[in-house]
C-alpha cells in the first residue's frame, strides 16, 4: 500500500525522516511531496527537495515529488490509499485529528498520524529556519 506524506519540509528534519521511517514500517511506500503555489514556485520547491531526493537515492520504497493542486487530489493521482501526518505534542495531534475529519469527510482520503520519537529532536521546519537566521548550528536537528 502506498501512502503520502506531504509537508513544506523545509529544510527536513529528523523527525520527518522518523515519520518516513515509522510509516515504512506500516505501508509498502512512502510518497514524500511538497505543494507547489505562487509563494512556493516548482524551481525554489527543487532546491529544497535535492537534499531529501539525496537522502533518499538508495531506499526504492521512497519517491520524492513535488506537486500542485490538493492533497487529497494529488494523493489519488499517484494511487496513495492514505495520507501521512507527523506530529511532536497533543496540541499538534488534535490539530491533525480534526483536519483529518475535515479531509475525510470532503474527500474520502484517511489520515494517518504517527507520532515523531522526541528523543531524535523532532523539532519544526520553520523552527530551525528560524534558528539558523541567529547563526545557531541546527546539524542536530537534520537527518
Amino acid at each position: 500500500m502506498k501512502v503520502l506524506f506531504p509537508g513544506s519540509f523545509r529544510p527536513f528534519t529528523r523527525g520527518h525522516a522518523d515519520i518516513v521511517e515509522r510509516a515504512l514500517a506500516l505501508f509498502d511506500e512512502v510518497v514524500i511531496a511538497v505543494g507547489v503555489n505562487a509563494a512556493k514556485p516548482i524551481h525554489d520547491i527543487e532546491k529544497d527537495l535535492s537534499p531529501i531526493k539525496k537522502l533518499y537515492a538508495g531506499e526504492p520504497r521512497v519517491s520524492v515529488e513535488a506537486f500542485t493542486g490538493l492533497t487529497a487530489h494529488y494523493a489519488r493521482t499517484v494511487g496513495a490509499a492514505c495520507i501521512v501526518r507527523g506530529v511532536r505534542s497533543t496540541k499538534d495531534y488534535e490539530y491533525e485529528r480534526d483536519m483529518a475529519d475535515i479531509n475525510r469527510q470532503l474527500s474520502g482520503i484517511e489520515t494517518v498520524i504517527l507520532f515523531s520519537r522526541p528523543e531524535l529532536g523532532a523539532i519544526s521546519s520553520s523552527v530551525v529556519r528560524e534558528l539558523e537566521s541567529y547563526g545557531v548550528d541546527t546539524t542536530q536537528y537534520l537527518p
